[in-house]
């Protein structure tokens, strides 16, 4: 069922007309053709990265965040935006009351640009936009979480957000959902779908698994 919402979302990204502002913003997000050299050549440790991490940047859509704070309507706390981009989500979550509302993102044009638009939007110092390896980021301090990253890093980070996210916590996916969980709720539809999971609900469904496959093997 997950391939089948992966292959379907994909096929509309294909189709998906991005426009001139869109394309702009791509060409911020790879960097430009210098970025790219530096990023590639001079920069210690980035051919380094397994290609399943490496993440294609894509703007989020304004139904796509709107369906993200809908999943989050009713909610308080600190915010978590993994793989940032161009700081959208975190500042449409600091606008909706969300504290500490904060960004991880490594690629420092797509900083410079989530900085600028936080300044313009008279928000700057309500946000903040770290430059921080997600894996190594400490999430324990956040309930709220949302990710607009690939099927391949989902995987991986299921594993994570189960071990340091405080039990009230809920995580909303957008484009794709997590590969082997089960969300509480939906939002939109398409390419702007997004998907709610609440990491009480997925621990008690871990540790259910995990009873079963022990007594599987006696």
């Amino acid at each position: 069922m997950e391939d089948d919402t992966q292959e379907e979302v994909l096929a509309q990204l294909k189709e998906k007309r991005l426009g001139g502002w869109g394309i702009l913003q791509l060409t911020a997000g790879t960097g430009l053709a210098v970025y790219a050299m530096w990023a590639g050549v001079l920069m210690p440790g980035f051919r380094r990265v397994p290609l399943k991490l490496q993440v294609p940047y894509m703007p989020a859509s304004k139904r796509q965040v709107g369906n993200v704070m809908s999943l989050l309507k009713g909610r308080a706390g600190g915010f978590a935006d993994l793989g940032s981009g161009d700081g959208r989500l975190v500042l449409e979550a600091s606008r909706q009351g969300f504290s500490p509302a904060v960004g991880y993102e490594l690629n420092p044009w797509l900083l410079r640009l989530a900085r600028f638009y936080a300044w313009r939007a008279g928000r700057y110092e309500r946000v903040s936009y770290r430059r921080e390896d997600l894996w190594k980021v400490d999430l324990s301090g956040y309930k709220n979480i949302s990710v607009f990253l690939a099927p391949s890093v989902l995987t991986l980070l299921q594993e994570k957000l189960l071990a340091e996210l405080p039990e009230d916590a809920l995580i909303v996916a957008g484009r794709f959902p997590f590969p082997n969980w089960t969300p509480c709720r939906i939002e939109g539809e398409g390419v702007d779908r997004a998907w709610a999971y609440h990491i009480e609900v997925l621990r008690k469904q871990n540790q259910f698994k995990d009873i079963k496959s022990t007594e599987h093997a006696r």
